[in-house]
């Protein structure tokens, strides 16, 4: 059973940089999708951004240019850097992660939280 376990939340000021990161850990096959979510208090889960195997990714517009999604080369740790954090970047930061390229994912961890102060 593939268990994912995020690290690197906690409070910033705006402007101020987070690195995220999510391990995944039972992988007997290929992860061909790793995401990070966010949920803010009062709002609907969003996709942050997407790291499909072998390298291509998305990132939402939200975070376009300030957030960069990237997998390490054994493709079972992810990585979220985030630059120049805005309060409005304040939720629970969740990784998710699938066997499939598209869809839904099968498999969560159990949230971290990002606080910006300004």
């Amino acid at each position: 059973q593939v268990q994912l376990v995020e690290s690197g939340g906690g409070l910033v000021l705006t402007g101020g940089s987070l690195r995220l990161s999510c391990a995944a850990s039972g992988v007997t096959v290929e992860l061909r999708r790793m995401a990070w979510f966010r949920q803010a208090p009062g709002k609907e889960r969003e996709v942050v951004a997407v790291a499909w195997s072998h390298g291509p990714t998305f990132h939402a517009t939200s975070v376009k240019g300030r957030f960069t999604i990237s997998r390490d080369k054994a493709e079972t740790l992810v990585n979220l850097q985030m630059n120049n954090l805005k309060p409005e970047d304040t939720a629970v930061y969740t990784c998710a992660a699938d066997l499939a390229t598209a869809g839904g994912y099968d498999y969560w961890g159990q949230g971290t939280q990002v606080t910006v102060s300004s």
